[in-house]
Parts: C-alpha cells; sequence; structure tokens
C-alpha cells in the first residue's frame, strides 16, 4: 500500500496487549496447585492439578493499566521492570558523561586505525564475546549498555547501526539460545526437570558453536555488502539520521586527540563493564548493583576529568551530560514496561495455565524425534507469551519434562529444546523488552529487523531441528526422581536391590 508506514513499537505492544484480552475473554480461566520447590526456592506448578476457575477477563481498564503495572509488578517471576528501566536510564548518563570528556569518540579513532582495512574483524570478536556472556549468564538486559558503544564504531567504519544491533542482539541472544553454563535458564530448567546442569552439555555446545558460526557468517556477508555500497543497508534512507544521531552528523569528520587523560577514562570506561559481569557472575548482582556501579563510575569519570582541561566538565555541565543521556533512552525504559504488560493481562486473565494444559495433550503417541521437535515448537510458542527464560523453565518445566519418560528421551533433551526455542524466539519477540529495547536505541524499526534476520531464525531453526533429532535418536529413556515419587530406571538399574 503506497504510503504504509510500519507502526512503531510502542503501537505494535499496544496491539499485542489488547488481542491478549480478547483471548481473556475466549479462553478458560485454569490455574495448577502450585507448591514450593524448595531446590528452586520458587513455587511451580504441580503437574495434574490443572483445574478451571472463575474467569475474569480483561477490560479495556485493564489494558490501559497493564504497561503501569508492567514496570513495578514482578511477572512470570522476574524482576520488577522498573529495576531495568532505572538501570537503562542510569546508563544512557553514564555513556552521556563519558562521551561529553571525548574519550569515546578518541577511542574510536584508535580503534580504527589500528584495524585499518580489517574493521570487519570486530563482528566475529564481538559476537564470540557477547555470546560467552548469554551462554555463561544468560547476558540479555545488561547488553543495553554495548550498543551506544558500539553502533558509533560500526557508523564510523563503514556499517550501519543495524550491523551494530545485530552484533549485539545476536551475539548475546546465540549464546543464550546455545546455553551451557546459564544458571538463570538452564540451571533453573535443569533443577525442575530433576537432571543436573551438565546433563546434555555436549549437544548444547554443539548448538552454539554451529548457531554462532552462522551468525557471524550472516552478520559480516551483509556488513561487507553495506561497506562496499551504501544502498544495500535494510536502513539506507536512515543513515544520515543514524549519522546525526550517533556521530553528531559527521561520519568522517575529525575525531577528538587521544591523550593520556582521555586514555584513563576509557580504562575506567572498560573497567566499569568488567566489575559490572564479575558482579553479575560471581556476587550475584541484579539491577539495583548494577545502577550504583554505573551512578558511581560516572561521578568518579567526571572528578578524574578534572586534572585536564580537555576532559573537564563543570558541576552544571555534568548534571547537564547526565540527564541528557538519561532522556535519549527514556522511550526505551518505556517501552520495557509496555512489553511486559502483554504477561501481566495473561497472569490477571488467568490464561496463562490453561494454555499450558492444553498443549500437554499435543505430546500422547509421539515418537522419539517427532516428541522433541514438538516439544521445541510448544516452547516456541510459550516463549512468545512467556519471554522471561527462567519465568518460562519454572512455569513449563515442571510439566512437560515428565512428559519425556513416556516417549522414551532424556530429560535433559527436553531441558534443551526449552532452551533454544526460548533463545531462538527472544532473537525477535516483540514481547521481549531487550529486543525493542536494543532497537529503539539503534533507532531500527522492528518491521526491518524481521526483514533483516528473517533468513537467519530459519538457519538457526533447522540447525537446533537438526541436533535435537540426533540427540532424540540417541538418547535413552531415563525417567528421574519427582516430587510424587517417581524412580528413574537409571536409579533402578543402578540400585544393587533390582
Amino acid at each position: 500500500m503506497s504510503g504504509f508506514k510500519f507502526p512503531s513499537a510502542f503501537t505494535i505492544l499496544f496491539i499485542l496487549i489488547a488481542v491478549v484480552a480478547v483471548m481473556t475473554w475466549i479462553i478458560p480461566a485454569g490455574l495448577y496447585d502450585m507448591s514450593m520447590n524448595e531446590a528452586l526456592g520458587r513455587e511451580t506448578p504441580v503437574p495434574g492439578t490443572y483445574k478451571e476457575v472463575e474467569s475474569n477477563p480483561q477490560g479495556w481498564v485493564d489494558v490501559l493499566m497493564a504497561p503501569i503495572k508492567g514496570l513495578y509488578d514482578p511477572v512470570s517471576y522476574t524482576a520488577n521492570a522498573i529495576d531495568v528501566a532505572l538501570f537503562v536510564l542510569i546508563i544512557g548518563g553514564f555513556l552521556m558523561v563519558v562521551t561529553r570528556t571525548g574519550a569515546i569518540d578518541a577511542g574510536i579513532g584508535g580503534l580504527l586505525t589500528a584495524l585499518k582495512g580489517r574493521e570487519i574483524l570486530m563482528i566475529p570478536i564481538l559476537m564470540t564475546a557477547f555470546a560467552a556472556g548469554g551462554t555463561t549468564y544468560g547476558m540479555a538486559e545488561e547488553s543495553l549498555a554495548f550498543y551506544a558503544i558500539v553502533i558509533p564504531i560500526m557508523l564510523r567504519a563503514g556499517y550501519d547501526s543495524l550491523t551494530a544491533v545485530a552484533t549485539i542482539m545476536l551475539g548475546a541472544g546465540i549464546g543464550t539460545l546455545g546455553s551451557t553454563a546459564n544458571a538463570f535458564a538452564t540451571g533453573i530448567a535443569s533443577d525442575a526437570a530433576g537432571v543436573s546442569l551438565g546433563d546434555g552439555i555436549v549437544l548444547r555446545l554443539v548448538i552454539l558453536a554451529s548457531c554462532l558460526a552462522a551468525g557471524i557468517a550472516y552478520v559480516m556477508r551483509y556488513a561487507k555488502r553495506v561497506k562496499d555500497d551504501a544502498s544495500n543497508s535494510l536502513v539506507y534512507d536512515q543513515l544520515e539520521e543514524h549519522r546525526e544521531a550517533f556521530l553528531g552528523g559527521a561520519e568522517q569528520g575529525a575525531l577528538p586527540e587521544f591523550t593520556r587523560m582521555r586514555g584513563i577514562i576509557l580504562m575506567l570506561f572498560g573497567l566499569t563493564f568488567v566489575i559490572m559481569l564479575w558482579g553479575v557472575i560471581a556476587q550475584g548482582w541484579w539491577m539495583g548493583e548494577m545502577s550504583a556501579l554505573f551512578l558511581g563510575m560516572s561521578i568518579l569519570v567526571w572528578v578524574v576529568g578534572w586534572f585536564s582541561s580537555e576532559t573537564s566538565l563543570s558541576e552544571g555541565e555534568f548534571i547537564d551530560a547526565f540527564v541528557d543521556g538519561a532522556r535519549d533512552l527514556l522511550g526505551v525504559a518505556l517501552i520495557i514496561g509496555v512489553a511486559r504488560g502483554i504477561v501481566v493481562v495473561m497472569d490477571d486473565g488467568q490464561i496463562t495455565h490453561t494454555i499450558l494444559n492444553a498443549l500437554e495433550g499435543v505430546f500422547g503417541g509421539l515418537g522419539e524425534i517427532a516428541f522433541i521437535n514438538t516439544m521445541f515448537g510448544v516452547n516456541i510458542i510459550l516463549s512468545f507469551l512467556v519471554p522471561s527464560s527462567s519465568g518460562l523453565a519454572v512455569l513449563t518445566m515442571p510439566i512437560l519434562a515428565p512428559l519425556s519418560d513416556f516417549a522414551g528421551v532424556g530429560r535433559d533433551l527436553v531441558v534443551t529444546a526449552y532452551q533454544s526455542a526460548s533463545g531462538w524466539v527472544n532473537l525477535f519477540n516483540p514481547t521481549f523488552a531487550v529486543v525493542m529495547g536494543g532497537l529503539a536505541i539503534g533507532k531500527i524499526s522492528y518491521d526491518r529487523w524481521l526483514r533483516f534476520v528473517a533468513p537467519l531464525l530459519l538457519i538457526l531453526a533447522i540447525i537446533v531441528v537438526a541436533a535435537l533429532s540426533v540427540g532424540a535418536l540417541g538418547s535413552d529413556a531415563a525417567p528421574v526422581a519427582t516430587g510424587d515419587g517417581v524412580v528413574s530406571e537409571q536409579q533402578q538399574s543402578s540400585d544393587p536391590q533390582n
């Protein structure tokens, strides 16, 4: 249609909230009984206890309240979205303070000089680094801190904003898809399924390596085409706008001199992210601690900058820079609450458990390969509804994992199917705040991201389905101990009395 413009992320999400609200008038309300799982420290559904309850259809007031509650209510077993939104605002302030010292632009100039003619190597290096974060601890919201750094570098190197967004989002996302030691996804799912984190790790490593190689090749191919001819960019009509926003309008303009003081500020800048990763992995930090870190480092950068005229900011300039940076990411912070609003409507309308119960009947009588790939497909559907990987694990694994015992498939393979589905969907899921937030920072519309990522999604799905099928063929039936006293065949065979 001539003149048609794809709606913004906010409009898409509000439409989805309204659609889910309509579903609460059609789908019967129901709940599973919940019991405390001591290993997880959370309540989980009890298989076989589903029952219909009085319906609670969501009206227009609930639709309007959903993004508000999405910000301050913990939904789907996740933290309050306001924590994430505040983290994003403080990151914006931190980045602007460092930018006003000239340190980031000077560092970009130094990096491009060092990589002269080999700039494309940034893509495999960065994607591998982000994938390492994804596979070890499920890097998601933390990745939002890196967009404002990588985008200017990619633009200066002759690529586009989409290349930078893809490098971060696909790197971290593919890492999460192929989670190995991710306690927030694979660890929780394994505990809920009654298997160890190490069970199935070889297959997950194969999936991680294969998918990451495909992702790197895909992004590098696109980036090369853009550098050879800018008109090949999917955001070609926005290039000037992006250069103005991220480079001050001059693609190859003069960069600040790389001085000793700017080098010190860049060291503090890099140290901030090292401390953040250490805190998340080793100390169990979450959004509050990370926000405090970035706030504290903003002040430290300002104080250190006083010792040189080219980096010094007055008290007023420091405050203005911090507020300007936060203002730039305000839309990102708000979209996080709107995205969570979809899950709020589902939970308040009490249809989440009904959908899960209906999917239980899909698996009856399936062979190993059909079973595990159906499990992958079902988790894809559920991942749209519950974008939180940990929330999805707690909700579904107690119900779905025991079904593998009847199909002759190991429960570790069910965990792999779940995490692969969740990771795959969250590469483009409009209900996932990290996707919509990253696109908003990069000024990339959702329809253009879909056009870019769709072929890769097909490639990744084929890789995962092939890996799961091979895993199912080599899987032995191994029911494990459950809360209701079911004993595994492995345990029976290893028990000297049997």
